[in-house]
């Protein structure tokens, strides 16, 4: 369900980028801006839609192959379905900043067949990936610094997403402006300063997050935290191990060498999360671990 129709209502997608009015059309009735459509899909920053220096599209593609299997990624779609449920189990609307080729919001639909979701992506080839995944589901292109959206969502989800963009802090006060009062924010991040690595380079990481500079940065956005737990901690050794090991020639070319491991270990790797999976439920502290899950609350007043 792209937004492509003339004359097509704006839905939660309420506010205009290029003045700030609410808008209850895909033209702005304040000053006549309506977005721009790229590839089939509505862009909200054109600009940015096609990539730039360092930008290769072919990631999407290997990234939408090697996911579905990974034991990382299904097992973090189980820790985000768990968090909702705990935490907003009636939510509507659901809109992911950077849903890449879809697959957390597949498993979102397939949880919450009910809710009315939006993919936003900032290139359209993420988009494009995304569509078979997710017929029926609203996705549009846009920058994550600058949210078409005012008091609007139920929840928001960033997925290991903001430690690509430099202003985070805007990014955390966008959420905050596009969720309905009581709405909720859930941001899954790397942790550990002490983990950077060359991996982190090639996979365009800015930083990696400590538990205070989140939370310090989550409640100055003016969000209530809710809670704050790491997880890939029992695979923290394995993790550090192979942070040290030196990387092979060509390494660089490919963010996606640590998904490619032997079956076997897939699996195994897979139940091991399960751990961390049901210690997260239990609401057991998970101080340390290579990822770090956040969920907060915007006050209803």
């Amino acid at each position: 369900m792209h937004e492509v129709a003339a004359g097509a209502g704006a839905g939660p997608l309420n506010r205009c980028v290029a003045c700030g009015a609410a808008r209850a059309a895909r033209a702005c009735a304040a000053c006549g801006h309506a977005p721009v459509v790229l590839d089939g899909f509505d862009c909200y920053a054109p600009a940015l839609a096609r990539g730039g220096a360092g930008y290769d599209a072919v990631h999407y593609a290997t990234l939408a192959q090697l996911e579905a299997s990974n034991f990382w990624f299904r097992a973090r779609n189980q820790i985000i379905v768990d968090a909702l449920r705990r935490h907003l189990p009636g939510f509507g609307s659901f809109l992911e900043i950077g849903c890449g080729t879809g697959f957390v919001l597949s498993g979102i639909r397939a949880a919450f067949p009910a809710a009315d979701l939006t993919g936003t992506e900032v290139f359209t080839e993420g988009l494009a990936h995304a569509a078979p995944r997710l017929p029926g589901v609203r996705l549009v292109q846009m920058d994550a610094r600058d949210i078409p959206a005012a008091g609007s969502f139920d929840a928001i989800g960033a997925f290991d997403v903001v430690e690509h963009i430099e202003d985070d802090r805007q990014v955390l006060a966008e959420a905050h402006r596009a969720l309905a009062p009581g709405g909720l924010l859930m941001l899954t991040v790397p942790q550990h300063a002490w983990l950077w690595s060359e991996q982190d380079e090639i996979a365009h990481h800015v930083r990696r997050y400590s538990r205070a500079d989140l939370l310090e940065k989550t409640r100055t956005a003016g969000f209530e935290i809710v809670q704050a737990s790491s997880f890939v901690t029992l695979l923290l050794p394995l993790m550090m191990l192979s942070r040290l090991r030196k990387l092979d020639p060509g390494a660089a070319s490919d963010p996606y060498r640590e998904m490619r491991i032997a079956p076997w270990m897939n699996r195994l790797l897979f139940l091991v999360m399960q751990v961390d999976r049901a210690a997260l439920r239990l609401r057991l502290p998970l101080p340390m671990g290579g990822s770090l899950l956040l969920v907060a609350r915007k006050p209803r007043q």
